[in-house]
């Protein structure tokens, strides 16, 4: 009786993790289009926060054009300087970071569900825990000024932006998560 209970314990964990990794990607998906259409408008350029962040925790930083081609082992550009192929890493490693970070919060929505916080509530939540995490880590990491610096302009974005993943998120995981309750189990079993 014991295993059984560990297994559907263990069952319900990783039915949890699994659909909140999977709602982390839409949400991330969601911010990220967000972004991008605020960007256009406001003519602001991709924010480096995630690669400055993830390489004072990892201990990395983007590599110039020599570093480039040593670890490729391909020839260096001729065509770039090293400023601009740190610059094009850095980039690429802040979108890894961008949606390594945002898929990876989706697991705090799934162990949300765990504890009996679903629907709206369970979305308010995940945004608190989410923009607050933000709000104190960016600044500890020298990523962004604290919050009392931003413009009121900057704030309204920053909590739209937060709240379309948190909403895109909580939207997507509570429909996944209505669907496999209203799924009739298996019949058979493979045991």
């Amino acid at each position: 009786m014991a295993k059984d209970k560990t297994q559907d314990s263990l069952a319900i964990l990783g039915d949890a993790i699994g659909k909140g990794i999977l709602a982390g990607l839409v949400g991330t998906a969601a911010i990220t289009a967000a972004q991008m259409i605020e960007m256009q408008l406001t003519k602001r350029e991709q924010s480096q926060a995630p690669s400055k962040v993830a390489g004072q925790v990892l201990g990395v930083t983007p590599s110039n054009k020599e570093e480039a081609a040593e670890q490729s082992g391909e020839p260096a550009p001729a065509d770039k300087s090293n400023e601009q192929v740190k610059e094009e890493h850095t980039k690429h490693f802040s979108q890894m970071m961008h949606w390594q970070y945002g898929t990876s919060w989706g697991v705090a929505r799934g162990l949300l569900s765990i504890a009996g916080v679903t629907g709206w509530p369970a979305t308010a939540a995940h945004f608190g825990a989410v923009w607050s995490t933000a709000l104190v880590m960016l600044p500890a990491a020298n990523a962004s000024e604290p919050i009392n610096k931003w413009s009121p302009k900057q704030i309204a974005l920053d909590v739209l932006e937060h709240g379309v993943y948190a909403i895109a998120a909580g939207l997507f995981f509570d429909y996944i998560n209505q669907s496999a309750q209203k799924a009739p189990a298996s019949e058979s079993s493979t045991d």
